[in-house]
């Protein structure tokens, strides 16, 4: 799952990206970044932050009645927020790293802005059967407590980041077969007791 969402973001940025002949990672941004098989220029989505969206849970269980009449209930998917960390490297030969890693940086974020939900030309593995489409944010708010702490750990420099948000459906069960369905009602009509039954008549 995590696979495909990272694919369908590369997707979308090569595709979209003015700048070309940049790589993109999702690698942690730390001090031993980029890794070998990453050539700068490059952008790094690194995953920090994963939980369920409790705003949008679905409590509606979707029913399917099967030709030989079996009724199936379906388990409504889980809806789960990814927070990502995005930060841009310019090229290790360039005179102006700044200005190169603000651009790319800028130019990152004039295509994650442009689309809400993530198209699905873009829609990597089990993202092609997402219901309803995929929607994306920028994230005011970030998840990390603390961005010094966060760089720190990181054992890197800070850099400019950009915080980015996508919600997935989480499928969590197959669905169950719950009996038969109802077609029709039988009424049984029994007859009442004698209301002089059980009584004692005098001799």
């Amino acid at each position: 799952m995590f696979q495909d969402l990272d694919a369908t973001l590369a997707a979308l940025v090569r595709a979209e990206l003015s700048l070309r002949d940049v790589a993109i990672s999702f690698a942690g941004p730390d001090d031993q970044f980029p890794p070998s098989s990453v050539t700068l220029p490059a952008v790094a989505f690194f995953l920090y932050d994963v939980r369920e969206n409790f705003e949008l849970r679905d409590t509606f269980w979707p029913t399917e009645r099967r030709p030989d009449g079996v009724t199936m209930r379906t388990h409504p998917p889980a809806r789960v927020d990814c927070s990502y960390l995005i930060t841009a490297w310019p090229s290790a030969s360039t005179p102006t790293p700044a200005e190169d890693e603000h651009r790319l940086l800028g130019e990152v974020l004039r295509v994650l802005l442009r689309h809400r939900t993530i198209p699905a030309t873009y829609l990597r593995g089990e993202l092609t059967e997402q219901e309803p489409p995929v929607p994306t944010k920028i994230i005011a708010e970030n998840q990390l407590q603390s961005l010094g702490e966060f760089w720190q750990a990181m054992g890197g420099r800070p850099k400019a980041t950009l915080h980015y948000g996508v919600t997935l459906s989480v499928d969590v069960a197959k669905p169950a077969e719950v009996g038969p369905a109802v077609t029709e009602k039988a009424i049984t009509i029994g007859q009442g007791l004698d209301p002089s039954a059980g009584e004692h008549k005098p001799s």
